[in-house]
């Protein structure tokens, strides 16, 4: 940081800058010299510290800063997304980001939007994003129309008018790992270890109740009913589902709430096991995962795939496919049905016989 100071000091004498001259632009003019200058030239991020420094001195006022039209509009779509849909913070970012670029770019503004509008900007994103991510640019874009016309900006519902996208449904068999995989995972853990008697608690919630990722980072304190035996799951869309606790699951919690977490006001039961203290994020339970993965020495797989092992075993055993829709808390039975490709004994009894081949 000295040697940042110095660089940014020497400069300012050779281009007779003084400290009360220095703003944003000037700074960003001293960066692209010492980027031509120097091998290891300073990074945006690295000037943050001095930034700070000098607005604490006066030193450097900020650029006055020039609002977007769209802000008004997109802050109510933001707003209407957390109200009304309930999304997840991230999923918001990713709505709220299409929504800008589609009204910055459409050629009618907000009120004047048709058909040919959704079919361009559709038809601009298609060749440079893969079929999964223009079937979420789709899903997206139905959102943000849903929203204007609802908002009265448009006089009729256009979201029929966004074109389906072509692709084939569920072609795929669910991957998995075995019972005894997932068994090996959980026996990789040091319980005298603070980070692995948390990370057997995630664990043995998803692989027992086939928890998803952003459904362990949620659960709370006050959601665990322990004389009840049940645990309230906080999902997708504010859904809150109760599911029975097994002792071996409420076993695990138990230690890692009365040996290892911290005392502390945050409500979520698992919390990071380093400073800044908080609860933990969704991704990090696919990083627990990856890590018992390692120690087993078995393939690297996230956190969905024991979720995924769960149903497949579970069928395996005779669960009936309705019983499984309920354990995993799907509203479409149709979305649990993917699982019957594993059953390959099954399907082998009920398919016909090709003509001509051998069965």
């Amino acid at each position: 940081m000295l040697q940042i100071i110095g660089d940014l000091g020497r400069w300012m004498i050779e281009q007779d800058v003084t400290a009360e001259q220095l703003t944003a632009k000037s700074l960003e003019e001293f960066r692209r010299v010492c980027c031509e200058a120097m091998r290891h030239p300073p990074t945006a991020k690295s000037l943050n510290p001095l930034i700070d420094f000098l607005k604490s001195e006066g030193l450097l006022t900020d650029p006055p800063v020039v609002l977007d039209p769209l802000d008004p509009l997109i802050g109510e779509y933001r707003a209407w997304l957390v109200s009304d849909r309930g999304l997840a913070a991230t999923t918001i970012v990713r709505y709220e980001s299409l929504a800008r670029r589609f009204l910055a770019e459409a050629a009618s503004g907000p009120g004047e939007l048709d058909g040919a509008d959704i079919v361009a900007f559709l038809l601009a994103e298609s060749p440079r994003v893969s079929v999964g991510a223009i079937k979420g640019r789709v899903a997206e874009l139905r959102s943000l129309l849903k929203f204007l016309y609802l908002r009265g900006l448009l006089p009729h519902p256009l979201t029929s008018a966004v074109p389906p996208v072509a692709g084939w449904h569920d072609t795929g068999i669910p991957k998995s790992i075995t019972a005894g995989q997932v068994q090996r995972l959980l026996d990789t853990c040091d319980r005298d270890d603070p980070v692995q008697i948390r990370d057997y608690a995630i664990l043995t919630m998803i692989a027992r109740l086939g928890l998803r990722s952003i459904e362990v980072a949620r659960l709370e304190v006050g959601d665990i009913d322990w004389r009840g035996g049940r645990i309230i799951l906080r999902g997708k869309a504010s859904r809150e589902d109760a599911m029975p606790m097994p002792f071996d699951v409420g076993e695990a919690i138990s230690a890692y709430l009365t040996a290892v977490r911290p005392t502390t006001t945050l409500r979520p039961v698992f919390v990071t096991c380093k400073a800044p203290l908080r609860g933990i994020r969704a991704d990090l339970v696919s990083d627990v995962t990856r890590r018992a993965c390692d120690r087993a020495g078995l393939p690297r797989v996230g956190a969905h795939r024991l979720r995924h092992s769960l149903a497949t075993e579970m069928l395996r055993r005779g669960v009936p496919l309705v019983d499984i829709s309920q354990v995993l808390r799907h509203r479409d039975l149709a979305t649990t049905a993917i699982y019957a490709k594993v059953d390959l004994s099954t399907l082998r009894d009920i398919a016909a016989e090709w003509p001509g081949a051998p069965r």
